[in-house]
């Protein structure tokens, strides 16, 4: 009995547990995400990751990191990434930009048309895609 008293506690606790990292993990609203490639690299311990980013009008991704690499390309409308220490970059549809590993940043569409952007990660396997970044 107190073997079952003990797992009953350990799978409720693996489920609040579980349900914490998914709604931390979850998109913010108007932000939709499609994992379209993840893959080993030749590197160990390295992996790529594709993700194709929707953005509803006004739509915004706070400020965050990854645990490698990033390059975004704009795959329609317009697209504004701000940073903490360089100045904020807007891009339309075919531009694309490069955001070095752990780099604070956040993205916004300050369109009232939808954005999308395709998000080519190289990034370390096994780590969150995304970190929220907390404010200073």
């Amino acid at each position: 009995m107190k073997t079952t008293k003990h797992a009953l506690i350990a799978a409720t606790l693996l489920a609040l547990t579980a349900t914490s990292l998914w709604a931390a993990n979850a998109p913010p609203a108007g932000i939709g995400r499609h994992e379209a490639l993840r893959h080993d690299l030749d590197a160990p311990g390295k992996e790529v990751v594709q993700v194709r980013v929707d953005f509803a009008p006004g739509a915004a991704f706070g400020m965050h990191t990854h645990p490698g690499i990033e390059v975004a390309y704009v795959l329609e409308g317009s697209l504004a990434y701000t940073f903490e220490d360089a100045p904020p970059v807007t891009l339309t549809a075919g531009q694309s930009l490069f955001i070095p590993a752990g780099t604070p940043h956040a993205a916004h569409n300050p369109a009232d048309t939808p954005a999308a952007e395709l998000a080519t990660y190289l990034v370390e396997k096994g780590k969150p895609i995304v970190a929220l970044h907390p404010a200073r």
